[in-house]
Parts: C-alpha cells; structure tokens; sequence
C-alpha cells in the first residue's frame, strides 16, 4: 500500500539508510506520472491561445489563479488527511466534510475575490478582465474545495492512502481545471470563442 506524503511510495528503512538510488526508484515513478499530467495544463493553454491573443491581459493573472486554487486545495488535504490518519475525520463523514469546506471556502472565495479585484484594479488592468479574475478566483477557490474533500476519501476507500497522492494529484487536477474555468469566464465576458 501506498504510504508517504507528497506522491512517493513507502520506504522499508529509516531514511538516512537509503541510498539516493533508492529515492529515486520511489520518487520518480509518481513524479513521471505528474509531469504527464502537468501537460494536460500546457493543453488546455494551447486551446485558449485564442483568448488569450485577444486580451493579453489574462496571461498576468495564470499564476495568480492556478497558485491559488492548489495552495487552498492543499491545505484542506493536509488537515483532511491529518484529521483522517488520527481517526477523527470517518469515510461516513464524507457529505460533512464537503459542507463544511465548501462553507469555509466560500469564505475565503469571497475574500480572495476581492483581493483579487483590488490586485487588478491597481495594475491597471481594466473592469471586465477586472470581473474575469475575481470571479475565477471564487469560482476556482469552491471547486478546489470540493475536489480536496472528496479525493482523499476516494482514495482511502479504494484502500490508497490518500497521505502519498493527494496534495500533489490535487494541485495538478486544479491547475489544469482551473485554466478551465478561468478561460471559460473569460469567454463568456469577452465575448470569445
């Protein structure tokens, strides 16, 4: 069974017993996996490249978004994780767990929405794009929510621990889905295709 944090497998020894080839055996397996699914990223770029062209403007604020949405899915995962190795969060708990987060990101969506407004407004960057980006912000914010509430479950119950892949399945699943909706925002507002 899988067991580490940050998508590795487990190791048999103490860690100052390893040999780098060993760590590397462990790591690269799930990084290569990563990496391949980092360029579903890339693609999802290549099929906005149009919207991008057309307002510039959304390329300032990728960063900005897709950090957001992995670092907010990373902290639920590591206290949902946490809280499920100590026994306190149960698979049963999964529809309390998903409100409870949701709840508390829609908190913190709204907060983040308005930083991020502020943050344009004072590059510079004109209203609607303005709009595009605090919008995004909540929109990805919620669904990084859901997405880390569910998928450590998931995991656990398919008998993963969901300590070896969640943070780091999470935040490509969110950058790429992110990228989604922010260019999909960005469409409807713009009036792109």
């Amino acid at each position: 069974m899988l067991s580490c944090r940050g998508a590795t497998l487990p190791l048999e020894k103490p860690y100052l017993e390893i040999r780098p080839w060993t760590l590397w055996k462990k790591r690269s397996v799930w990084l290569l996996l990563l990496f391949v699914a980092e360029a579903y990223t890339s693609s999802v770029l290549q099929h906005f490249e149009e919207a991008l062209e057309s307002a510039i403007a959304l390329a300032f604020f990728i960063p900005l978004l897709i950090g957001t949405g992995g670092n907010s899915g990373t902290q639920i995962t590591s206290t949902l994780v946490r809280s499920m190795a100590l026994g306190e969060v149960r698979l049963r708990d999964m529809g309390r767990v998903i409100r409870k987060e949701v709840s508390t990101s829609f908190l913190i969506a709204l907060t983040l929405g308005l930083a991020g407004c502020l943050r344009a407004w004072m590059m510079g960057i004109g209203m609607e794009i303005t709009l595009i980006v605090s919008l995004t912000l909540v929109c990805i914010t919620l669904w990084s929510a859901i997405v880390s509430s569910v998928i450590p479950m998931v995991l656990k119950r398919i008998g993963i621990d969901p300590a070896v892949v969640s943070a780091p399945f999470i935040a490509t699943l969110i950058d790429g889905t992110g990228l989604i909706i922010y260019f999909k925002i960005a469409q409807y507002f713009l009036g792109l295709n």
